[in-house]
């Protein structure tokens, strides 16, 4: 399992990215399909994921849908139009970030002595 620190500045592209992949999911869902699709080593807390969600909500990103399941109310999350923008914007960020960490962690960085 990865540091909480690790996480912290990546979930909420990973929740955007989850929801235009399928529509819309509610909380645990999302809990759920991130464990499976990282084979149990990225483990969202309640306490992360819905300040993230309520986050991504305030700012226009996200919209909900209430479903009665029973005697439950599900709450369910989907990209707005600004959101799947954003998605877009905050994926290529991260891929940029990544490749820049691979330069400065990854590579062996040393130059060359002077003459």
């Amino acid at each position: 399992m990865y540091s909480k620190e690790l996480l912290k500045g990546t979930l909420g592209v990973i929740i955007l990215k989850l929801l235009e992949e399928n529509g819309k999911m509610y909380g645990y869902e999302i809990c759920q399909k991130v464990k499976e699709i990282s084979d149990g080593k990225i483990l969202i807390k309640d306490g992360s994921l819905y300040p993230t969600l309520h986050k991504l909500l305030k700012d226009g990103i996200l919209t909900t849908e209430e479903v009665n399941i029973g005697k439950r109310v599900r709450k369910y999350y989907t990209l707005t139009h600004k959101g799947k923008g954003e998605k877009k914007l905050v994926v290529k960020e991260l891929e940029d970030f990544i490749e820049t960490l691979n330069k400065i962690v990854f590579t062996d960085n040393k130059t060359s002595p002077a003459l």
